[in-house]
């Protein structure tokens, strides 16, 4: 095995023997090369037989490059990786995996994806379809019908094509579907007998500049003008900033937006940085939920701005409860578009007075230009007191703090908050200090996540943080191996209270509820005996492992250590033993 180190913005190349130039073609051949033409950059993978016709295609005839195989140990991975790294490099990978079984163990993954709006092209593939041609016992359990079914419900497309020709048209349609806004992911199943199919020669490529992504609809002009002329001339308007691009550009023209409204500003915790958190029209630290000063913030605005809030009418809810909605309500989202009858995630109906179904990022420059400067003070709310700092031992907000000190002047990217965490403990002054959570709240997303965004930023100076539970990076640690095998550098700490601690919450909430003992919330619970070595399973598969840490004394230097070991290319995981308890809103 060859492997070879490349540019500092590049990973550890796994180099094949070169071969020779080809003078036989198959059928997976023209399908690795649409995916070389659209300049895919990487497939997070696990491999399989299925798929061993593409495989082939990519490592011997296009050199493994441009895709560039990423090898991961669970499916979960394979697409938390393409996750992480579309999320921060705005710019979507493949995934692939073998068969029924690697879809089935990718769906929660895929799920997280499609309710993150992320966009992934997932490449999978089906044993023959002609029965006469499957392989004894393995062929026939690997091969189902509809095997697109396992996730059409949570995918934006997908298609199985019967020929190389359909194969390639139907990566370009996949594509072009998974970055249209609202992006998501896709899926493309590719027969094993059709990969395997012998050529008489190479079809000709496609000019994969006619295929583009369209460009982003336009509102209405006269939605645009009354939509200024509501903000213009409103007494309080409150703008909730949800989900909008990694663009420096468009971050900029919200917070010129913001500040020619003089309007003050909500961001919520699940969603990624889109404004500057320290900015004097920034009104809370953002939340899961609206904390009681934000609450009383938009139950007493007269205009709602919402671009593209996550759950507007759970928000809408909680600031005026069972009354009408008093505030006249401007909605910013395309997210319709991709609304359907098996999810609910796309939460609860929100009434809209004027609605731009566009991109944020479209509507935010013409309203801009639209309006006309608000003058007048702003009446904020006033900051909630935060949680005492222990010092006996530690706590969320001992990490907090540890960490703000030992990042103080680098540039660093939190992948992941964990639950609990207070939105005051950090501030973002930069689209990718924070890249929000993963979507669909499954467990286990974490270290993936986080490795694919490191991966998107290797090169650039800039440190992939991920803060998770322990559950989360358990489920999910072989990521650790793909990050070490490929210097991908990156941060975990693991937020470690041995347990699913907000099941322990919900437990105990039930025994209340039913006159029942509440000492019995741990059971099925605790992650404590034997106690894992969490440290030690980031040491056994290549990454510096640092820990378990106590108090807060040693934190600081412990992510000091961890930082430094990212800044060398590594991956490290901290094992940072928590105290039980959220010190936030969850």
């Amino acid at each position: 095995m060859t492997t070879q180190g490349t540019p500092a913005n590049s990973i550890i190349h796994d180099a094949p023997v070169p071969a020779a130039r080809p003078r036989e073609f198959w059928g997976s051949d023209p399908i690795a090369a649409v995916l070389h033409e659209l300049d895919i950059p990487f497939v997070a993978l696990v491999p399989g037989s299925s798929y061993r016709g593409l495989h082939d295609s990519i490592v011997n005839y296009l050199g493994n490059r441009a895709p560039q195989m990423v090898l991961t140990i669970h499916e979960e991975n394979t697409i938390h990786i393409a996750q992480g790294y579309a999320k921060t490099a705005g710019r979507m990978m493949a995934a692939a995996v073998h068969a029924n079984i690697g879809l089935m163990r990718s769906v929660m993954g895929v799920y997280n994806a499609w309710c993150d709006r992320t966009p992934i092209l997932l490449l999978g593939a089906t044993g023959p379809w002609d029965a006469s041609r499957r392989r004894q016992w393995i062929d026939w359990i690997h091969t189902c019908s509809d095997q697109g079914g396992l996730v059409r419900n949570i995918t934006k497309w997908d298609n199985q094509p019967g020929s190389p020709a359909a194969a390639m048209e139907a990566v370009l349609r996949a594509a072009q579907i998974a970055q249209t806004a609202p992006q998501g992911p896709v899926y493309v199943n590719f027969e094993v007998s059709m990969q395997e199919l012998k050529l008489d020669a190479m079809p000709p490529l496609p000019d994969v500049r006619r295929y583009a992504v369209p460009q982003p609809a336009r509102p209405a002009s006269e939605l645009v003008s009354a939509a200024a002329k509501l903000l213009s001339g409103a007494r309080s308007p409150v703008i909730l900033m949800g989900r909008c691009s990694r663009s420096l550009e468009g971050w900029q023209q919200r917070i010129a937006l913001a500040e020619k409204l003089n309007a003050p500003v909500l961001t919520n915790i699940k969603s990624a940085a889109v404004f500057p958190t320290d900015h004097r029209l920034h009104a809370a630290p953002p939340g899961a939920y609206l904390e009681p000063g934000a609450e009383k913030l938009v139950a007493a605005a007269d205009v709602v701005l919402s671009l593209d809030w996550l759950d507007l009418a759970g928000t809408l809810k909680q600031a005026f409860g069972q009354k009408p909605v008093a505030a006249k309500v401007i909605q910013v989202s395309c997210d319709q578009h991709n609304h359907r009858g098996w999810s609910m995630d796309h939460q609860g109906l929100p009434p809209a007075d004027l609605y731009l179904m566009c991109e944020t990022d479209v509507a935010v420059p013409l309203l801009l230009e639209t309006v006309s400067p608000r003058v007048g003070s702003v009446a904020m709310p006033e900051p909630e007191a935060l949680p005492p700092l222990r010092t006996d031992s530690l706590s969320l907000r001992g990490v907090a703090v540890a960490l703000e000190s030992a990042t103080r002047g680098i540039e660093v990217c939190y992948t992941r908050l964990p639950l609990g965490w207070n939105g005051a403990y950090t501030q973002f002054r930069h689209p990718l200090d924070y890249i929000g959570h993963d979507g669909g709240a499954g467990v286990g997303s974490g270290p993936g996540v986080t490795v694919g965004a490191g991966l998107a930023l290797k090169g650039s100076g800039r440190i992939a943080i991920g803060l998770m539970g322990d559950g989360d990076f358990l489920m999910g640690n072989t990521a650790i191996w793909t990050a070490a095998h490929y210097q991908i550098p990156c941060l975990m700490i693991v937020c470690n209270n041995r347990s699913f601690f907000n099941d322990e919450r919900h437990q105990g909430r039930m025994a209340e509820q039913r006159g029942r003992p509440v000492e019995n919330k741990w059971i099925g619970q605790r992650i404590d005996d034997p106690d894992v070595d969490i440290a030690g399973m980031a040491r056994v598969q290549g990454g510096v492992g640092i820990g378990p840490v106590t108090d807060l004394a040693a934190m600081q230097a412990a992510i000091e250590r961890g930082l430094e070991a990212a800044r060398a290319g590594k991956v490290c995981v901290i094992d940072a033993r928590v105290l039980a308890g959220y010190d936030g809103r969850a």
